[in-house]
């Protein structure tokens, strides 16, 4: 049971298959289903690419000098394209930052939601998640955006506390306080201050975006050995 609640927390559900299509006459009537289907597929893959395209234009150029055509460009579509998705460069970034990194902890708060696990596991899985979705990938380069105009573009970084921060914190106090609750936690410490859980996310992201050229950081070690330290500091005695 504990083998099947964490592979449902770490692993992200797969697509399902297509289906045979019937040639019956009862499927006559529902032919234009597999049309639809196919817009739908066609919409969001172009969808797809102009994010795509935009995380490599923002990236290169920053928010303020990001040009919408050059997105276009390298999403392979027309400027007008762009504004059937999204109204702005504003809301194009935004949707990076809902699609890019608040995604990923609204799967991992569903996945808790209906996983019965100790807090070490749980902690564990979502330290996972974040390395694998976040740190090695292209998406910490949204993280690293939201910092540098954060001067310029405070509206950016409200998005960003609502989307992302606040629902992540609420996400790990939930999380803590069951535990206390629980009696696996001798008090109610990382529920008051659930940033200690995750404040070594943010050194092996800086450490990436600053410092990695210079010396290579270790960050599921890291992670791993904040965890064990918690735990320690914590964790019940039997």
């Amino acid at each position: 049971m504990v083998s099947h609640c964490w592979d449902a927390l770490v692993n992200v559900p797969s697509r399902v298959g297509k289906t045979a299509p019937s040639h019956s006459p009862a499927s006559v009537a529902k032919a234009i289903a597999p049309r639809r289907a196919r817009s739908d597929a066609e919409r969001h893959a172009k969808e797809r690419a102009i994010l795509d395209g935009a995380l490599e234009v923002f990236a290169e150029s920053g928010f303020a000098e990001a040009r919408l055509e050059d997105v276009a460009a390298r999403a392979g579509v027309a400027k007008g394209t762009i504004y059937l998705y999204f109204p702005s460069k504003q809301a194009l970034f935004e949707a990076l930052i809902r699609t890019g990194i608040a995604a990923p902890i609204e799967a991992a708060g569903a996945g808790i939601a209906g996983a019965d696990l100790p807090f070490e596991a749980i902690v564990r899985a979502l330290f996972m998640r974040m390395r694998r979705q976040i740190l090695e990938t292209r998406r910490k380069e949204i993280i690293r955006l939201v910092i540098a105009e954060s001067g310029r573009f405070p509206e950016l970084t409200q998005f960003y506390y609502r989307e992302v921060v606040a629902r992540g914190m609420a996400l790990l106090r939930s999380v803590a306080e069951r535990a206390a609750a629980r009696g696996e936690l001798t008090s109610d410490e990382l529920a008051r201050f659930p940033q200690l859980i995750v404040a070594p996310g943010l050194v092996a992201f800086l450490w990436a975006t600053l410092f990695e050229r210079f010396e290579k950081l270790d960050a599921e070690a890291l992670l791993d050995t904040h965890l064990a330290l918690l735990m320690r500091a914590l964790k019940a005695k039997p």
